[in-house]
């Protein structure tokens, strides 16, 4: 009676397995949403009015979190894997708007990881500056600057605030992290690549476009005794480079929305 028991609910799962699968229709397309919710642990970051501590006991706040995330790539169960080749994104805690990045036509599928950039890659740093447009356009920054005028690249993460640790007159700490490889000699090479194996799948679907939902914990830039104390302004990529090894371990995805259209 065991064996039958076991060969039943073998046979119901592999149905309903068969089931699931049986609904894509490779010429389906949709959209896939990542949305980036910036924390401090698991507290959402408040700009300005709210003190954090970290992993070494100082206070601080955040008046600017900004990163770029390029290269974004899906993978699916069976291996395939889709690019969004020359697709820039500038991530914003101050603007709502950009903490939401929208890939199109993605091919009906179940999709298992995700994986980006962090940072612009040396190949687009390096083009002329006509190919440069939306947030790649120095110009379009305002007073919230992302790109070095003075050393010709950009700033790929940009962490600003202040702590009652700070050395500086005014309490302030500023990481502007940055540095391609350089082009005609070498440079440090801060570009961090990601990539995030999700539990629930990203299911694709003509009625399904499926939200990815990412916690980004800035706790974690203070991994590795990264003291404000020690260092409350970091702009030289060399230097940079221990704040980009942390940086790239706080992304995770929290969760997936499948929600019918």
């Amino acid at each position: 009676m065991k064996k039958i028991a076991f060969a039943l609910v073998l046979g119901i799962s592999v149905f309903f397995a068969a089931c699931e699968t049986s609904d894509i229709n490779p010429n389906d397309k949709n959209s896939v949403s990542l949305y980036f919710e910036n924390l401090v642990g698991t507290d959402p970051i408040v700009l300005n009015t709210k003190t954090y501590t970290n992993a070494s006991g100082e206070d601080f706040t955040i008046s600017t979190f900004n990163y770029f995330v390029s290269n974004i790539s899906l993978k699916a169960t069976d291996g395939t894997e889709l690019k969004f080749a020359d697709k820039y994104f500038l991530v914003k805690e101050s603007v709502e708007a950009s903490k939401t990045i929208t890939l199109p036509d993605v091919p009906a599928g179940d999709y298992t990881s995700v994986s980006f950039m962090v940072g612009v890659d040396s190949a687009k740093s390096v083009s002329d500056v006509s190919q440069r447009t939306g947030v790649l356009d120095p110009a379009s920054y305002g007073t919230d600057n992302m790109y070095w005028s003075w050393n010709s690249g950009y700033i790929f993460f940009k962490m600003e605030g202040t702590s009652s640790k700070s050395a500086a007159a005014n309490k302030g700490y500023k990481f502007h992290i940055g540095g391609f490889g350089g082009m005609s000699a070498k440079t440090a090479n801060n570009l961090r690549s990601v990539t995030l194996t999700m539990a629930d799948l990203a299911k694709v679907r003509k009625n399904i476009a499926p939200e990815i939902h990412l916690a980004i914990d800035a706790q974690k830039v203070f991994k590795s005794t990264l003291k404000i104390a020690d260092k409350n302004e970091i702009m030289n990529p060399t230097l940079g480079t221990a704040v980009a090894n942390n940086y790239k371990d706080m992304f995770a995805v929290e969760h997936v929305h499948n929600d019918k259209m």
